[in-house]
């Protein structure tokens, strides 16, 4: 069988790779792994695909060994060592790669009601190019508008789910308005889409101006805690912290975390630099710890203005770790800081955070958030979502929100997607023959007149 081999320019999305002595080069030193086996194509086997050699994630399972994983009818069939090639119709040489579960982003925008956010079918664009399979759209739209990303839903080919803005009006400026938080509304729009909403979001609420009668301190907070009580489902908060004003006190973290919010909520943005992380003392606030202790969910939601190292670096070393990871894609974002969910997840393995974690972050842990155990596991039955990657080392330095950049020695490179069972995603050909080894009688050979060559 033929070898073939990646190449890749890692200063693609603002990674530098560069040699001991300073220079630049152009290459990965994953080149240095040699070139990759060909695909083998048969009419018979009792599987569809073999992915075969490959180191294989699962926290799901708790497996983090050499697998070999075969898939049937779009769903997981077997996960096993040496399986053999000869019992499946396509095996697929995936010796030196990483394969794990399709990452779940739980924080991005598919769609949103002013103009330069209205993303269309982000998800479909740039989420299989990331190894991810299932994305959960945060807020962008409230229960005024949420047919319109019903049908979004069903027109994009990648599974989305949703989080519904407790504003009826969804993303904007009415989310200020207290008189748009419509509670028996988002309880009746959630039950009738249970299918794709996952709970409530509430985000950019009266940051600056003095509260007054209407615009008290926990306004969103309170309406978004009666709707999640009523239906069950989890709050996701994009939040800020305020002095007193207006006769009104603080509204203060600690709150939020520990006396607001229920087990299972989640604060997106937790490594933000309005966020009270890291204490004047330089420690993470022990808060944080008892809040994670009771069961509250903190998600990256790196976003445009989000993630600080001054923040996450200290955090990390200290143990305050993100319980998932996310992106808040949105297209003002993926030419960076954010570019995609690997890119992403790259920064939490170039900070030290152990590969098998960071996979944790990205399938196990928002799989459970958004109540969905069936999705984030390569359990056998379990729906083929498959993430193929590589692991680099070498010297990357990566942006954060504030013009901040960070050194570091990881990098995870998409190689290959899987959705369902399809392959959605293989701009390495893993899946593909050498073209010199194509049948001459095949229309691969055939040019637009007709003829073979």
């Amino acid at each position: 069988m033929e070898r073939r081999r990646f190449i890749r320019n890692t200063l693609a999305g603002g990674a530098l790779l560069g040699s001991a002595a300073g220079g630049m080069t152009m290459f990965s030193p994953a080149l240095a792994q040699g070139l990759r086996t060909d695909v083998i194509v048969q009419e018979k086997g009792k599987y569809d695909i073999l992915l075969k050699g490959g180191r294989l994630i699962d926290p799901a399972n708790t497996l983090n060994a050499p697998m070999d994983v075969a898939v049937t009818n779009g769903k997981i069939e077997r996960v096993d060592k040496d399986i053999p090639a000869k019992d499946s119709k396509k095996t697929i040489d995936v010796s030196g790669l990483c394969v794990s579960p399709g990452f779940i982003d739980i924080h991005v925008h598919v769609l949103y009601t002013e103009k330069w956010f209205n993303d269309g079918i982000i998800a479909d664009n740039h989420h299989f190019n990331s190894c991810v399979t299932t994305c959960v759209d945060a807020g962008s739209l409230g229960a005024h508008g949420f047919g319109e990303m019903r049908e979004l839903i069903n027109e994009a080919r990648m599974r989305i789910f949703a989080f519904l803005n407790i504003s009826t009006t969804g993303m904007g400026a009415t989310e200020h308005d207290p008189r748009t938080y419509d509670v028996k509304l988002a309880v009746e729009t959630a039950k009738r889409y249970q299918d794709c909403i996952v709970g409530f979001k509430v985000a950019h609420y009266w940051t600056t101006q003095p509260y007054d009668d209407l615009h008290t301190p926990w306004a969103n907070v309170d309406a978004a805690e009666d709707a999640g009580g009523k239906t069950d489902l989890p709050v996701m908060f994009d939040w800020y912290p305020r002095p007193a004003s207006g006769g009104y006190p603080m509204r203060s973290y600690r709150e939020l975390i520990l006396e607001k919010s229920r087990p299972g909520d989640i604060h997106t943005h937790h490594y933000a630099i309005h966020i009270p992380v890291i204490g004047k003392d330089g420690k993470v606030d022990p808060d944080i710890f008892k809040a994670s202790e009771r069961g509250f969910i903190f998600d990256c939601g790196h976003g445009q203005g989000s993630f600080v190292w001054r923040n996450a670096v200290p955090a990390v070393q200290q143990g305050f770790i993100s319980d998932s990871i996310s992106t808040d894609l949105h297209r003002g974002n993926t030419n960076g800081p954010v570019v995609n969910m690997i890119f992403v997840m790259s920064k939490y393995l170039s900070m030290g955070v152990p590969l098998e974690d960071v996979i944790r972050m990205s399938t196990l842990n928002p799989a459970r958030e958004i109540h969905h155990p069936e999705l984030g596991t390569l359990s056998r039955g379990a729906i083929a979502d498959i993430a193929v990657f590589e692991e680099i080392t070498g010297n990357f330095t990566y942006l954060d929100t504030s013009g901040g950049g960070f050194r570091g020695n990881k990098k995870l490179e998409p190689i290959m997607t899987l959705f369902g069972g399809d392959i959605v995603f293989d701009p390495y050909a893993l899946s593909y023959p050498v073209w010199e080894k194509i049948p001459k009688d095949s229309k691969y050979w055939v040019n637009p007149s007709g003829q073979y060559f």
